[in-house]
């Protein structure tokens, strides 16, 4: 069993846009950190945004169309963060490569991490079906990326 790449704020780091956190309690959680498995990255603090920050959403697209030129990352004021959102997601990707990481549990709706859904670029809280930016590079590198809310499909080896 390899380590596992998992979201800052997931781990309890205060490194959401908000400063806060959202925690797993999962038992899982508790083995691989007893076991030193966890590897916790914030893609967008590693891209060099503060905390707290301005919310972001992608507009136009999702994480890939992001790393492709296609669509963009702005904040709540419509200021562009994309260069951030993609550095992070590179420097993401790089700690995964260092530990030869195949698995990462990853924040949902976040415009980084989120895996199924994030939010449509409006900021009226309507979530689409999408996923973020460093999901997209990650999941191009071959690592299998779950939510917070998948625990129970990573594969046995790891629970």
């Amino acid at each position: 069993m390899g380590k596992i790449l998992i979201s800052g704020c997931l781990v309890g780091d205060l490194v959401r846009y908000d400063g806060k956190h959202v925690p797993l309690t999962d038992e899982s959680l508790r083995k691989w950190s007893r076991k030193g498995l966890v590897v916790s990255v914030c893609p967008e603090v590693l891209g060099g945004l503060k905390i707290p920050r301005l919310p972001a959403q992608i507009v136009n697209g999702n994480g890939l169309d992001v790393l492709e030129g296609k669509a963009k990352v702005v904040d709540i004021e419509g200021n562009d963060v994309t260069l951030p959102f993609i550095r992070g997601a590179e420097y993401a990707l790089s700690v995964a490569e260092k530990y030869d990481i195949q698995i990462a549990i990853l924040k949902e709706k976040s415009p980084s991490c989120g895996v199924h859904h994030i939010y449509d670029g409006h900021f009226d809280s309507n979530l689409i079906l999408g996923f973020g930016v460093t999901t997209a590079i990650l999941k191009q590198s071959g690592i299998k990326v779950f939510s917070e809310n998948e625990l129970d499909q990573i594969p046995r080896d790891y629970r």
